[in-house]
């Protein structure tokens, strides 16, 4: 139940604001959706997420915040306005 309000608060954060999503938040929330991470080879800042039956997700490691049509895509990706609206809407 805990695990699904921290998911829940990530996602209407980026949601709400998504000019302002941190790295690790990114990091986070595509682990959360069973995401695994490849690290950059030297010379890049391109993170690859991997998950099977899904394309591949690249996001550029930028601080303080990754750029909005990183996290434009990866709300499409995942759907998140429906999964909000289905498991975190009370």
């Amino acid at each position: 139940m805990a695990e699904l309000k921290r998911k829940c608060k990530l996602i209407k954060d980026i949601l709400n604001n998504p000019k302002n999503v941190k790295f690790e938040d990114v990091d986070k929330l595509l682990k959360i959706f069973g995401y695994e991470v490849k690290q950059p080879r030297k010379g890049s800042s391109h993170f690859v997420y991997r998950k099977k039956g899904a394309n591949p997700i690249t996001v550029p490691y930028k601080r303080p915040f990754v750029k909005e049509i990183y996290i434009k895509q990866i709300i499409r990706i995942l759907n998140l306005e429906e999964y909000y609206e289905e498991y975190c809407k009370e």
